[in-house]
């Protein structure tokens, strides 16, 4: 369908009606050196987003990772594969994202306190064991955290 046939009538905000639209109407405006028709106060607020969502979602991952830490240590006898399978993907994914922006690799410790707070609910509601029963503040350094290697508790190499 051509973009014309998806516009919004006249006096509609693109950027508030189809964000995707505006998007690649704002990249061809951009690449055609039209910066006078570019909408600039919309360009800025999104480029300011999408660093505040890269920075959401690493403390989102954090978060899940920790949880999953947690449930492996305080619940060994009910270890499974998949409770593996997110601590793998969420440390390759925090590298992943530090990697494409590298200034934001303090960002991890700066969260750590509010990404465990947020995993220590979680964790409890998942596995049932009461909050009380799961240490305060986070028990694992950031660079255990991400260390490949690293699995709190008792081995099972069955698991490993």
């Amino acid at each position: 369908m051509a973009k014309a046939a998806v516009r919004p009538p006249p006096g509609q905000d693109l950027h508030e009606t189809d964000l995707y639209l505006w998007t690649q109407a704002q990249a061809a405006l951009l690449r055609a050196g039209r910066w006078q028709d570019a909408d600039l106060n919309h360009l800025a607020e999104e480029i300011e987003s999408l660093g505040g969502s890269q920075k959401s979602e690493i403390r989102n991952r954090l978060a899940i990772l920790i949880q999953h830490l947690l449930k492996w240590e305080f619940q060994p006898q009910k270890r499974k594969y998949g409770w593996r399978a997110s601590i793998v993907e969420q440390r390759l994914q925090i590298d992943g994202l530090l990697d494409v922006s590298p200034s934001l690799k303090p960002w991890p410790e700066a969260v750590l306190a509010k990404a465990y707070r947020l995993a220590r609910v979680r964790a409890a509601e998942e596995t049932g064991l009461s909050e009380r029963g799961l240490p305060e503040t986070c028990p694992y350094s950031l660079q255990q955290i991400m260390d490949d290697g690293f699995y709190p508790g008792p081995v099972e190499p069955d698991v490993l």
